[in-house]
């Protein structure tokens, strides 16, 4: 094994947050390594032009020529208190998140919060006349509206869940939510005016897919499903046809043991989702019996 597959193999063991957390920072250091090999060859503006690369434009027509900036600019970020403060943000909520909820839906929500916050900084910017001499220059960067996506889902999943702050005591979660975003709204006209859109985007589709959760509607189902192909397009496959026995003794073929695997773990999914709203007793004996035969395997 190499160095690369070490690293690989630790990564792919840590938690969904973490995971979340070690991409952003590993792209923070990477991007401030780069920058001091520049200044050391004197070639500080490739700097700035790496971040263009990567940041998303207000532009639309430089997003048509960039689309992968509306993804990577949610994990870039340039100044280190941006960086402390979101990922503080995200290890906070996140680890509440969690405690109720699946890391399948913490990616999802990150993911399609922080796409959400890109869609609202590029329309605003566009069909604001405020913004419109500032669209050929403006870039968005930062995780802050993935991780306020996060946030607002799991404040208003879980609204009277309650924190002890430092000076105030205990406080529920809604309300740091709902004073956050009311902080971004107000904070619009004074500088950085997209990145506070872009926060509120994040928000706006947490608090849609909180709201459509406790009604029993998972926005991010779909979103899911598509994730799931696509990671399954880089697994690595074996070479050789292996047949898998099933209790009765009788052999399986790959499909049919992939089938059986996969409407196992939707089981299991559902049961989860069912545990985080009505707990462990309110599961059937045949879903106790399903989970605690999971746990075994």
């Amino acid at each position: 094994m190499n160095a690369f597959d070490g690293l690989k193999g630790n990564f792919s063991r840590r938690s969904t947050l973490t995971q979340l957390i070690i991409i952003n920072v590993g792209v923070f250091l990477f991007l401030k390594i780069l920058g001091v090999l520049f200044f050391l060859f004197k070639q500080e503006n490739l700097e700035q032009l790496v971040l263009g690369y990567l940041a998303l434009p207000a532009d639309p027509s430089m997003i048509l020529k960039k689309p992968w900036t509306i993804v990577s600019y949610m994990f870039l970020h340039y100044d280190f208190f941006h960086i402390l403060f979101n990922m503080l943000w995200l290890y906070w909520f996140g680890k509440i998140f969690l405690e109720y909820l699946n890391p399948k839906k913490l990616i999802s929500v990150y993911l399609l919060g922080g796409l959400a916050g890109g869609l609202v900084y590029v329309l605003a910017f566009n069909l604001f006349p405020a913004f419109q001499e500032a669209v050929p220059l403006s870039v968005a960067l930062g995780a802050s509206a993935a991780v306020l996506s996060v946030v607002m889902a799991i404040a208003f999943y879980m609204p009277d869940y309650t924190i002890y702050m430092m000076f105030v005591g205990p406080v529920k979660i809604k309300y740091i939510a709902i004073v956050t975003v009311l902080i971004d709204i107000l904070s619009i006209r004074s500088g950085n005016a997209g990145g506070h859109l872009a926060h509120i985007g994040g928000a706006l589709f947490g608090f849609l897919y909180a709201m459509q959760l406790r009604q029993g509607k998972d926005l991010s189902r779909g979103f899911s499903r598509f994730m799931d192909s696509v990671v399954s397009l880089f697994k690595r496959r074996p070479v050789m046809k292996v047949k898998y026995k099933k209790p009765e003794g009788r052999a399986e073929s790959d499909l049919e043991y992939n089938a059986r695997r996969a409407d196992e773990q939707r089981k299991i999914d559902q049961i989860l989702d069912k545990i985080s709203k009505t707990g462990y007793d309110g599961l059937s004996k045949e879903e106790k019996d399903i989970l605690f035969k999971s746990s075994k395997n």
